[in-house]
């Protein structure tokens, strides 16, 4: 991390240091060593004093999102490197770590690690910024208004891209108008003559387009020509691309569209793109696919769930070829009102699949060929249902817990 002052952070709480400057910040005791600064957010006072065995500075803050927010400030303005911000309604995991495989060969880049998006995440991704860092690609995660304006006033993003805008978090922002409406203050938080990188088609989106922002549009200006066993032929502008990539679900290869476009606004060599292209590597619970005794495939997708992602998910598994084609389905959360009607739509789509397990209350809208209350009665009949060469979807809102689905059946 690029050194910071302890004088600059006495104020924010109580702090233990033996050291002049930090150069690391962390609010997990297991992960600190000397130079580091432990953070006690959220309980952690129980660690502070594993954290000074370690050799670490401690800081108990007075306001634990304040004080992450001042420490990823202060590591943010001495750095020069260009900070792309993602959002979207789907998607900006993938996105995100398809875009920082995609850019490592060209510039010196870190990118936040599995979902670290919001108020203790984005600055923790900051505070991993070192000297010679060239790029940095934070992910911007919001659940009503103002939060990803609150981030990016940290973060100082130079190019924003928004993956897509669906029905999500319903419960806080109401309609889709409003996702639009609160995605866009990464739009809104870009410096004039900045690059932004959004979907096509999305009429809700267009008000917020700034005329002083260019503005790349994916399936206008970057555009999916064909995308099958992992080849993706695309359109940047008026150059054509070829990529190999390590994964054949089409709803990722949307994705790696968006962030071939990120790459593109980034102005690195079109001719080049592959070189990071191998080493693409999904956070976990994010489509990952592990192999099943028997040659079957589980399809661990459990992280979260909304309409668009849960549509796409099932998509890809009615295209699979092998055994049976089964879903265990969680219900999606914060869908507000419509959240039954969201639900039978989706349900809807599961018709041509053998066997479909919904999980929770929420779930039973799916019209599901079997319906059990939690996780784990549904990780117990799954191994009672499950036969040789079956490929098995797990998804749903990460509260339903489904990840414990896919541990009983990959230990």
């Amino acid at each position: 991390m690029i050194p910071v002052p302890v004088s600059e952070i006495s104020h924010l709480g109580r702090l233990e240091a033996d050291v002049d400057e930090i150069t690391g910040v962390e609010i997990d005791s297991r992960r600190v060593g000397p130079g580091d600064l432990f953070v006690a957010v959220r309980g952690g006072i129980d660690f502070v004093a594993d954290a000074r065995s370690r050799g670490a500075a401690t800081l108990v803050p007075d306001d634990d999102f304040a004080a992450m927010a001042v420490l990823g400030r202060a590591v943010r303005d001495r750095s020069e490197a260009e900070v792309v911000g993602i959002t979207g309604s789907t998607g900006k995991t993938s996105t995100k770590d398809i875009l920082a495989a995609l850019c490592r060969p060209h510039r010196r880049t870190i990118a936040a690690e599995a979902s670290y998006n919001a108020e203790l995440g984005v600055p923790l991704t900051l505070c991993r910024l070192e000297p010679e860092t060239e790029l940095v690609i934070a992910e911007l995660a919001m659940r009503g208004f103002g939060q990803i304006a609150a981030l990016c006033a940290i973060a100082r993003p130079t190019l924003g891209v928004i993956t897509t805008i669906g029905p999500v978090h319903l419960e806080f922002v109401e309609s889709v108008e409003g996702v639009a409406r609160a995605k866009a203050e990464l739009l809104e938080s870009l410096p004039r003559g900045a690059k932004a990188v959004v979907p096509a088609a999305v009429p809700e989106l267009e008000p917020h387009l700034r005329a002083d922002v260019d503005v790349i549009r994916v399936g206008e200006d970057a555009r999916l020509t064909s995308f099958r066993d992992g080849r993706l032929e695309a359109q940047l502008g008026d150059e054509a691309i070829e990529l190999e990539l390590p994964f054949r679900a089409r709803h990722q290869g949307e994705n790696a569209l968006t962030a071939a476009a990120a790459y593109w606004a980034l102005g690195l060599p079109l001719d080049r793109m592959q070189e990071g292209a191998a080493e693409i590597e999904f956070s976990r619970l994010r489509g990952e696919e592990l192999p099943l005794e028997g040659g079957g495939v589980l399809i661990n997708d459990c992280w979260n769930a909304n309409p668009t992602s849960m549509a796409a998910a099932l998509r890809d598994l009615a295209e699979r070829n092998g055994g049976r084609r089964i879903a265990v389905l969680g219900g999606m959360a914060e869908l507000g009102p419509d959240g039954p009607r969201y639900h039978r739509e989706i349900g809807a789509l599961t018709t041509d699949l053998d066997v479909v397990v919904g999980v929770g209350q929420l779930a039973r809208d799916y019209g599901p060929t079997h319906w059990v209350t939690d996780a784990d009665q549904a990780a117990t009949l799954l191994s009672e249902l499950l036969e040789p060469g079956d490929v098995v979807l797990v998804k749903g809102s990460r509260a339903v817990g489904l990840e414990r689905v896919a541990q009983n059946l990959v230990p």
